[in-house]
């Protein structure tokens, strides 16, 4: 069984979710400490059906410095230089009295790539938005209650980009080292290709007549015909010309 007295009443009233306890049961005092001005003390007493043992009574407990403040739920998404922060506070501060007590955040924030840090210090809000980021860089935030009188536990470090990463750069790079490769291999084929149709048109012969065409073009004399030869032909057909001149 437990039982808690505030100082301003100085009435043991039992806690009804921690009478009837069994041994290695816990019990959560947070609802039965409102007021975090107040102090409160508590007793246990252990009985059975026959016997009840003395009364252990705890020290002197003042929420407002006492309580050891838990992490609060935290969300991180980026949102292009900025990081977008998702809060809820932790249970203990449902109290009207601690959340008014209780507005202040510490965030903790560290660049993933270099390990730079840095610490803020803001009011709490349901949505928070940390400014001023590297766009594509991974940040880490961890956040913790900042009370005025008691300790705070940080939440875990949560992280996130602040723009996506560029998730396809490595396949583009992938694509267009491959595209480059292929096009130099077709260069190089055309080349090839093209100097061996070069070689293969050289080897091919050409007409005889074609052959004295340029060869006449060019002035020489066509292949197995000398210039004594022509001169020959020239004056024999020179000798027929003026034997028929004679004979009319």
């Amino acid at each position: 069984m437990v039982e808690v007295v505030r100082s301003r009443k100085q009435l043991w009233k039992p806690v009804p979710a921690c009478v009837a306890l069994r041994a290695g049961q816990t019990c959560d005092l947070t609802r039965a400490f409102k007021d975090p001005f107040d102090h409160y003390v508590a007793r246990v007493q252990a009985f059975t059906a026959t016997q009840r043992s003395s009364w252990t009574v705890s020290d002197s407990f003042l929420p407002l410095s006492d309580t050891v403040i838990g992490p609060p739920d935290i969300a991180v998404s980026g949102c292009g230089n900025c990081l977008i922060l998702h809060l809820t506070l932790p249970e203990v501060l449902a109290s009207e009295h601690l959340k008014d007590s209780h507005t202040d955040l510490v965030f903790h924030v560290r660049r993933t790539r270099d390990g730079a840090e840095f610490t803020l210090h803001m009011p709490y809000s349901e949505e928070t938005v940390i400014s001023y980021l590297q766009t594509g860089v991974e940040y880490c935030v961890t956040a913790s209650v900042k009370p005025h009188f008691s300790k705070a536990i940080p939440s875990e470090a949560q992280c996130a980009f602040t723009s996506p990463p560029p998730r396809n750069s490595l396949y583009m790079l992938v694509v267009l080292l491959g595209a480059f490769c292929a096009l130099v291999f077709l260069l190089m084929a055309l080349v090839a290709y093209g100097s061996r149709l070069t070689f293969s048109v050289l080897k091919t012969r050409l007409p005889k007549s074609l052959s004295y065409v340029i060869l006449y073009r060019r002035g020489s004399a066509p292949p197995g015909l000398s210039p004594q030869s022509s001169h020959d032909d020239g004056s024999s057909d020179h000798l027929k010309r003026s034997h028929s001149e004679k004979s009319v």
